[in-house]
């Protein structure tokens, strides 16, 4: 990294980056500690959901809210400056093809295990059936509308279609992250083929928004322990490990899924392919995993990610921003993993028997789905209510879980956000520039 890098890296961290992260993990236990001392001890008082209505859930909104004002421009920036920085067509050219490679046979893998598991262990066979109607009944209005929602949203060739924006500003607003990342793509292509005086100063004009960006974010950071400790407080306080009990086997199939991807895949790729120790890579990614499990949202932990590979990885910016801005969109392993599991399970549990030629659909359409899930909490579960209603399992079930969605989708989301650093990494060590470790 040259010293141009490493004082813009320095300058975008966060005042005090070092107990930062100490704060955040006080931030976490303290709120888990306080909402589950709380469920036993006061379960379903009155000012709970009063504190939980008027002062943690509107802390929590508020973070999150600041974070995504401000990933757009931060998204935009980044990308457009990573791929100007390839110097030359060929350069974008291979880093992208191995990046699209990569995210294939990466979120292949992850969705195989996760059905393999189903299959074996059957979690949906043992669900009581009296609690599942009471689980059902309780999130039967959030499921129906997840299924509106995924009725309405456009599928097949109009998705495809609409990936490219008719007005971008008009995408930004909607918070159209696909359709933001294909004008930054067009956009950095485009300044790539002209290169002159004028264009150079665009690209230190965009280069400058991403360091405003980087910034802003830095300070915003400083609220996530109290914003961590928010979250934390509102889940454990208002469910306990009730609903995890209740729905123990499925619960325990998706971390023992994500578990494999995190603890085995990983760490394989790290260690044969980019030539980094894991155990080294975990440390120094920490940071980005805590933010991921306490946030739920890749697109809110972009920041840190960028910011981890800068500082702690060491990873050269212009692979870095390229594939981790697209990675947190395109390169979902958590969320294709979870989709996969949720969907075998609902069949299970309804008695619907799932051929090898559905469970081949189911894994084709979870890959895709994970490259296009919006990295927003609870951005997956539209799409598994689409995927259900195509193999014949009644959408509505997706209420089933809706309860321990939150936790799962934290589990999720840090595997999305470490399998985008480990992407980052390997992309990395296999191109010609010389990676740090």
């Amino acid at each position: 990294m040259t010293a141009e890098a490493e004082d813009i890296a320095r300058e975008a961290a966060p005042i005090g980056h070092g107990k930062l992260q100490l704060r955040i993990l006080i931030g976490f236990i303290a709120g888990l500690t306080a909402g589950l001392l709380t469920y036993t001890f006061a379960p379903g008082a009155d000012w709970v959901n009063t504190v939980v209505t008027y002062v943690t859930g509107p802390i929590g909104q508020v973070f999150l809210r600041l974070l995504f004002m401000l990933v757009i421009p931060l998204l935009f920036s980044a990308l457009v400056v990573g791929i100007a920085e390839m110097g030359e067509i060929r350069a974008l050219k291979q880093i992208g093809i191995r990046t699209l490679v990569y995210t294939i046979i990466v979120s292949s893998i992850a969705v195989a295990i996760s059905i393999a598991l189903v299959n074996l262990i059957r979690p949906g066979d043992g669900v009581d059936p009296a609690a599942a109607a009471d689980l059902l009944a309780q999130g039967a209005g959030g499921a129906a509308s997840i299924v509106e929602a995924s009725a309405n949203s456009d599928a097949g060739v109009n998705q495809l279609i609409n990936i490219v924006p008719s007005n971008i500003i008009s995408a930004m607003s909607s918070n159209d992250i696909l359709a933001v990342m294909f004008f930054a793509l067009f956009f950095g292509i485009g300044m790539l083929l002209v290169q002159t005086t004028r264009t150079e100063v665009l690209k230190d004009a965009i280069e400058g928004i991403f360091e405003v960006a980087m910034k802003l974010i830095g300070i915003v950071i400083q609220l996530a322990p109290i914003a961590i400790f928010c979250f934390m407080f509102n889940l454990s306080a208002q469910f306990g490990w009730d609903l995890l009990f209740k729905l123990a086997a499925f619960v325990a199939v998706v971390l023992l899924a994500l578990g494999l991807q995190m603890f085995g895949v990983f760490p394989l790729l790290l260690k044969f392919v980019a030539r980094k120790s894991p155990v080294a890579f975990f440390k120094e990614t920490r940071e980005a995993s805590l933010m991921a499990f306490s946030t739920a949202s890749s697109n809110a932990t972009l920041p840190t990610a960028l910011r981890v590979a800068d500082t702690e990885l060491k990873l050269p910016r212009r692979i870095a921003r390229f594939v981790l801005t697209i990675g947190a969109t395109a390169n979902q392993n958590g969320t294709a993993m979870f989709e996969g599991v949720t969907v075998l399970f609902l069949a299970q549990f309804f008695g619907v028997e799932l051929g090898l030629s559905d469970q081949i659909f189911v894994m084709v359409v979870c890959i895709l789905a994970g490259i296009g899930t919006a990295g927003v909490p609870g951005g997956s579960l539209p799409v598994i209510a689409l995927i259900l209603a195509g193999v014949g399992v009644p959408p509505e079930g997706i209420g089933l879980i809706l309860g321990v969605d939150r936790f799962l989708d934290m589990c999720r989301t840090t595997l999305n956000v470490v399998g985008d650093l480990v992407a980052a990494q390997v992309i990395a060590a296999t191109s010609s520039e010389t990676v740090g470790t």
